[in-house]
């Protein structure tokens, strides 16, 4: 009878082993907000389990990086900072030389100027890193620096909001100018009404706005952290650019389709790089107003259609 025998020992079977290790420091990396240098994530590593290394959570480190989970910055203080990019947006950093402090803020502009020119040179891109580096307004001014905890969730709300304010308006100016241009009293008719619609939900949405700032009045001031010019104007602005002198009502609403649909995709899929539900929402909830207009224009061009082979609309 053949002794029995020992179970195998090396990397794979002790304690915690290497992947283990890896699992535990992303784990924990994970849990941070904001920024944190290599050593404090040893610090906060050690303080869970004292059998991994400095190079281990070194490793770790560098392994995020390159699977894309982390992000590697300088914000200027001399050491470089870890930001984990795992399903969060992609975002850029305003720098102040005087106190160190960064501050955060998204623009889809800025990120597809960067697309564009990466395509433009067939360059695959794979990271890009925006740092604006000046003196904040608390070191220029000398008041106190308000906590970026704070406000930030409500004035991520207010800035979805005014997003959302600015499609819709400039949807409402492109069906009022369609209305103004149609010869048939129908196609007027039709144009009114999407208007109508139109100002109908941007009065929801401005309600909204000013019930926000009746509960926080102060957020008012608060600097813009989402810069979305170019999906708030720039969509419908090009479509009425497209459109003749004198457009049929079936030319008006393809163009108004195409604008619309560019609407409800862009938000829908803002609203996929956002972990947090809070902010999802309120770029689900634009979304959902997008398609709903998506489906009124469909079924108005189906009418036209029925109406010109005599079918009841």
């Amino acid at each position: 009878m053949q002794p029995a025998s020992k179970p195998a020992s090396g990397p794979l079977h002790s304690p915690t082993s290497r992947s283990t290790k890896r699992d535990r420091v992303v784990s924990i990396f994970l849990g941070q907000e904001g920024h944190v240098t290599a050593d404090e994530l040893v610090e906060l590593v050690r303080r869970e389990d004292q059998q991994i290394s400095r190079a281990s959570v070194y490793r770790a480190l560098q392994w995020m990086v390159d699977a894309g989970i982390a992000r590697k910055i300088d914000l200027g203080q001399g050491r470089f900072r870890f930001e984990h990019s795992y399903r969060q947006p992609r975002h850029f950093h305003l720098i102040c030389r005087s106190c160190n402090r960064s501050f955060e803020f998204f623009s889809s502009d800025i990120e597809a100027l960067i697309e564009d020119i990466a395509a433009a040179r067939s360059f695959t891109l794979r990271q890009s890193v925006l740092q604006i580096h000046g003196t904040c307004e608390s070191c220029r001014t000398g008041r106190p620096a308000l906590a970026e905890a704070e406000a930030a969730r409500i004035v991520f709300t207010r800035d979805a909001l005014r997003i959302a304010m600015a499609t819709e308006r400039s949807g409402l100016e492109f069906y009022t100018r369609a209305a103004r241009l149609m010869t048939r009293a129908r196609g007027r008719r039709l144009f009114e009404k999407l208007a109508g619609k139109a100002r109908d939900h941007l009065s929801i949405l401005e309600r909204r706005y000013r019930e926000l700032l009746r509960e926080a009045p102060q957020v008012e001031s608060r600097a813009t952290v989402l810069f979305f010019t170019g999906a708030a104007n720039g969509l419908f602005a090009a479509g009425a650019a497209e459109l003749p002198p004198h457009p049929t009502a079936r030319q008006t609403l393809t163009v108004a389709i195409r604008c619309v649909r560019g609407a409800h995709r862009f938000f829908r899929r803002h609203s996929a790089r956002f972990e947090d539900e809070a902010d999802k929402r309120i770029f689900l909830e634009i979304a959902a107003a997008e398609r709903g207009h998506l489906d009124l224009l469909i079924r108005a061009v189906r009418a036209l259609g029925d109406r010109r082979r005599g079918r009841p609309a």
